[in-house]
Formats: C-alpha cells, sequence, structure tokens
C-alpha cells in the first residue's frame, strides 16, 4: 500500500492577466518517509515553476486509492463507507476510505467511483465527494536500472558468448544477468 503525502508550495505564478502573483498550490506524491516526499516534492517543482519556490507544508494523507481518468480537469476526493457484516456480533461494521479521482464534475467523479469498486465483496456506499484542493498527483516511477559494466545478459541460461566467445544473437530476458 501507498504511503501518500500532500505537499503544499509557494511561489509566484504569472497570471491571466500578465501579472505575477504569490500562489499556494497542494501536490500529492507517494514515498516512503517525510525526507524522500520533500526531495521529491523539489525535482518535481524545479522542472514546473520557474523562479523560487518554498515547500511550506508537507503531510501524510489517508488515502486508500487514486483513481485516475484521461477525461478532468481537477481531483475529487470521495468518502467510501465499506459495510460488513460481524457474525459474532450480529452487527453491521462500517470502515469508511477516502479515494482521490480525477474528473470533471462531482457527479462523474462519483460515477468513476463506483466503476472503480464494482466487484467488491463488501457492500458500499459513497458518504460524500468534494472537490480538492490537489493540483497534480506525482506517483513513484523507478528510475529504469542501467545494467553495471560488470554484469552479463543471459541468453537462455548459456554462456552468452557461445563456445567460439563471440555474441550469439539469441534472445535476451531483462532479468537474466550474471556477474563478470
Amino acid at each position: 500500500m501507498n504511503t501518500w503525502f500532500e505537499c503544499t508550495a509557494k511561489y509566484a505564478k504569472m497570471g491571466e492577466d500578465g501579472r505575477e502573483k504569490k500562489v499556494s498550490e497542494t501536490y500529492l506524491l507517494d514515498a516512503v518517509s517525510f525526507t524522500e516526499a520533500e526531495t521529491r516534492i523539489y525535482k518535481e517543482l524545479v522542472s514546473m515553476v520557474s523562479g523560487e519556490f518554498t515547500v511550506t507544508r508537507i503531510s501524510k494523507t489517508k488515502l486508500a486509492e487514486i483513481i485516475p481518468s484521461e477525461a478532468g480537469d481537477r481531483w475529487y476526493k470521495a468518502k467510501v463507507t465499506f459495510i460488513t457484516f460481524d457474525e459474532e456480533s450480529g452487527k453491521e461494521k462500517r470502515i469508511s476510505q477516502f479515494v482521490l479521482v480525477y474528473s470533471d464534475t462531482v457527479k462523474s467523479a462519483c460515477d468513476q467511483v463506483e466503476e472503480a469498486m464494482k466487484g467488491m465483496m463488501a457492500d458500499f456506499e459513497i458518504s460524500g465527494v468534494t472537490e480538492s484542493p490537489i493540483v497534480d498527483v506525482f506517483p513513484y516511477v523507478p528510475e529504469a536500472q542501467k545494467i553495471p559494466d560488470n554484469f552479463t545478459k543471459i541468453i537462455n541460461g548459456d554462456d552468452p558468448f557461445g563456445e567460439d566467445g563471440e555474441d550469439t544473437e539469441e534472445s535476451v530476458e531483462e532479468d537474466d544477468l550474471r556477474f563478470n
């Protein structure tokens, strides 16, 4: 399960009227610690913001899921309550979770949450949907791993250089590596 952090940054942004004004915007990213969240938000903002900026707040969020979409123009936060029945006590049990969904209206956000939750074993209800202050979401994307120079790809479990020491042209699996 991802740990999502809300990061708020202040900077000067050019308005539609051509004037520069101070804005405070909130971004969401997943990280393993506050330190990693701070490092990542600085890396993301350097490429997006021209000029100086300050990260003013970093806090953990209680988001269970992110539902991205091609269509939409803002993020909505939906409260989804799962309803289960406790056989031992004979009582109904309700557990609420928050879901972030990218959509263009509250109604379409609600529809997207319902579509994403189809097939769940527990009954659920959407307790509320509100517009979120989040401007953008930065999920963790692992950097492409470079194969160290002292490793050689293994081809179908055989020596990659064959009997004559020449490279073979068979297919290579990316995960098959051998230390030289």
